[in-house]
């Protein structure tokens, strides 16, 4: 049997075997001899494997897969194969160890876990590849669609990347960040791995905007002891209460991560003080059969009600409708008796196990002897076809997230059908999501809904609690800008397949009208000839082709404009075609300031992203992506984060600094008391006292108050920063914030 090999020092030798002690003593499922020799040997096959390879702090790698099978084992709950793969998953990425030799010493659910998460090299593909990272994704995913444990592993090496990510240079950090918060974190909070969701945002917060995480965790410590301290004060009377009720309960009183808190104060605009559930009093039931839950969770609600005035808008009933990763609580607000509104959440041992390790505790409740499908199966099911429907469509990697992202990433809301069976469908969705979802044809030919018995149009969101009747018509016919209306990819694959099946009735007749175009204009009726006019007019295949023609959507001169004009002529008619008129040249813009800005301005060969409108001063990150300027980005901007998810190797160092001779567009949002003469103070500080250039005001009124938006022309981080002052300064203001960078 091997032994740890002499290039790890005696003192690393013991570390090693005190890390791999504390693996065995966190995993708590079944441990049998041959189980721990199994173990064991991964343990030290991984050991040699990995024995010439360091860390970037200066540590031995084998430190890192023994981190990540010990959070398998003691924070997921996963047993032996699990664990094993964990320790091994680096092994056929790294070394010179091959997958059939895990195989064969290991069995074929360990290498199959191991395949799953080995990163895809570009040895693996063509030239050309987009996206390594969206391809390694998408493998991934494949991977985890047949075997959960695959994104287990992924999840439990990328927590232990993150709890180490200092050691590495700064472009990387960002990157792997991006990454992690765009993708990973959201597959945790999906799986209902909760804990591992909160380190994982906090620990991304941290490295993309450090100065914020620093704020918000100084504020959270400066009133933790006072806010602890009125929760428990909160909870008090109701615990002796059901105390004296026979009903055993222990109460916590909880300060929420420093991302969820950030989170809030960047949705809302509000300040710490003004973040109601920043802190959280939860009550948990011990109550031993499963069927005496619900009672028990509503009676410990009623006598909340008893003591404090419940807000019945913010109530949330997961008893009633758990989530589909297995989550159960009653969500409740209620108002203390110091007129402050306190987040309460109400639930059993089983639900809190649930809510704090997802997966693990499923398997540890789940009901053998049920045939029915668990939340994580239909989760799991969802997964599958969107696999099978990238296939089918041969989507790219890029796609297949997106799609990923769209169905799988959102909230969820439970809506009816007219005969009481539950829908569950993405937070977003609406009356055509759910008509494609119960049956494509019933999607094609939907013009409406009765949502609650009330008529409404197919683009209608639909809420929590919905009951949908879906109206149709047989002269109905899906439509392309239905595309608009979807909020799942499984519709909107639907909708695809619907269009195509629709226009093939019209091949014969718009074949017959272009070949008449084509003689009418002296072009032969060739192949390529109608190629050519199907990608000029972005056109999928020559059957939409036929179509447009058949609907007159494309007529004779659209035909000889294309297939008898010169390029130049072209690409001037297709832009005017396709915008409307919209587009205009760039000289009509130059050095205009009084004009609306293009959607980024270009300095030197680098793009000011106005979707964050980073200033000199701002912390940015830049990306440089093939044929393209570099983009400038705040790092925690979300389109920045998208694209650093993706194209993590093309994010390169930058500092942004310019001289006065340059501007660029802040925006701010004020709120004051609404009195007369505001505006006019308003617009003398920005424009007379502060000397600076304005784009846009816009002012409306709200009650008794007034919310004004600026946008104005600043040099420097420091100009606008002093403006922000100035204005806070103001007899009637309240509050002053810039809009488009979450700071």
């Amino acid at each position: 049997m091997m032994t740890l090999p002499d290039t790890y020092s005696n003192e690393e030798k013991l570390e090693l075997e005190r890390q791999f002690g504390e693996l065995l003593r966190c995993w708590t499922t079944r441990k049998n001899e041959q189980d721990l020799e199994s173990v064991r040997e991964a343990f030290l096959l991984a050991a040699n494997a990995h024995k010439d390879q360091r860390r970037r702090s200066g540590e031995p790698y084998m430190y890192h897969p023994l981190a990540v099978a010990t959070i398998i084992a003691g924070e997921m709950g996963m047993g032996r194969t699990s664990i094993i793969a964990a320790l091994l998953h680096d092994v056929v990425e790294d070394t010179e160890y091959t997958l059939d030799y895990i195989r064969e010493h290991f069995g074929d659910q360990v290498a199959q876990i191991v395949d799953g998460v080995t990163k895809l090299t570009k040895e693996d593909f063509e030239e050309g590849v987009r996206s390594m990272q969206a391809e390694t994704f998408r493998k991934v995913i494949m991977s985890m669609s047949y075997d959960i444990r695959v994104i287990l592993v992924k999840l439990a090496d990328r927590l232990h990347n993150m709890r180490t990510l200092g050691s590495m240079p700064h472009h990387k950090q960002l990157k792997i960040a991006s990454e992690t918060t765009q993708i990973y974190a959201p597959i945790a909070y999906r799986l209902g791995l909760y804990k591992v969701k909160i380190e994982l945002d906090d620990l991304c917060l941290k490295y993309i905007n450090p100065q914020v995480f620093e704020s918000v965790q100084k504020q959270l410590c400066e009133v933790r002891e006072k806010k602890l301290m009125e929760l428990e004060e909160f909870l008090a009377p109701v615990k002796a209460e059901l105390e004296q009720r026979g009903i055993k309960v222990r109460t916590m009183a909880i300060e929420r991560n420093v991302s969820s808190v950030w989170e809030r104060m960047v949705k809302f605009g509000m300040s710490l003080d003004e973040v109601y559930d920043a802190y959280v009093a939860r009550i948990i039931i011990d109550c031993p059969k499963v069927e005496d839950e619900k009672i028990q969770c509503w009676e410990t609600f009623a006598v909340f009600t008893k003591y404090y005035y419940p807000d019945n808008k913010k109530m949330r009933d997961w008893v009633s409708f758990p989530k589909t990763n297995g989550y159960s609580s009653i969500h409740a607000v209620f108002m203390n008796k110091n007129g402050d509104w306190v987040e309460t959440q109400i639930r059993t041992e089983r639900m809190d196990e649930t809510a704090e390790n997802g997966f693990a505790a499923y398997w540890k409740y789940r009901d053998k002897n049920s045939t029915a499908e668990s939340g994580l199966d239909l989760w799991m099911k969802v997964v599958r076809d969107l696999v099978q429907q990238a296939d089918e469509n041969q989507a790219s990697a890029i796609e297949f997230i997106d799609n990923f992202k769209l169905d799988l990433f959102n909230d969820e809301i439970f809506v009816f059908t007219p005969k009481g069976d539950k829908i569950t469908l993405p937070k977003g969705s609406t009356v055509l999501d759910f008509a494609y979802n119960i049956h494509t044809d019933l999607g094609n030919h939907c013009v409406g809904a009765n949502i609650n018995k009330k008529l409404s149009p197919i683009h209608t969101e639909l809420r929590m609690g919905d009951q949908v009747e879906i109206i149709t018509s047989e002269h109905q016919e899906p439509q392309e800008k239905w595309y608009d209306y979807l909020a799942t990819s499984s519709a909107k694959t639907r909708l695809k397949n619907g269009i195509k099946e629709f226009r093939k009735a019209f091949k014969d007749k718009g074949k017959t009208m272009l070949h008449e175009f084509f003689d009418n204009a002296g072009i032969e009726f060739s192949k390529q000839n109608r190629n050519t006019l199907a990608e000029k007019f972005n056109l999928a295949n020559r059957n939409d082709l036929y179509y447009f023609v058949a609907t007159n959507k494309i007529g004779q001169q659209d035909v000889e404009n294309v297939l008898k004009s010169s390029d130049a002529h072209w690409s001037e008619y297709l832009v005017k075609y396709l915008t409307l008129g919209i587009v205009r040249p760039s000289s009509e813009r130059k050095n205009d300031k009084s004009e609306d800005k293009t959607e980024e301005s270009s300095v030197a060969g680098y793009v000011i992203s106005t979707c964050c409108n980073p200033i000199p001063g701002d912390d940015v990150v830049a990306i440089q992506l093939p044929g393209q300027p570099i983009q400038i980005h705040h790092p925690d901007c979300p389109e920045a984060q998208k694209l650093m998810s993706r194209y993590g190797e093309s994010i390169v160092k930058a500092h942004l600094q310019f001289g006065d001779d340059f501007a660029f567009l802040a925006t701010l949002k004020i709120l004051a008391v609404n009195k007369m003469g505001f505006g006019a103070t308003l617009f003398d500080t920005i424009t007379n006292q502060e000397k600076l250039d304005m784009q846009a005001m816009e002012m409306k009124i709200e009650g008794g108050m007034v919310v004004a938006t600026v946008s104005v022309y600043v040099n420097n981080l420091k100009t606008l920063e002093n403006l922000i002052d100035k204005i806070k300064k103001l007899e009637l203001v309240k509050k002053v914030e810039r809009v488009g960078k979450r700071v």
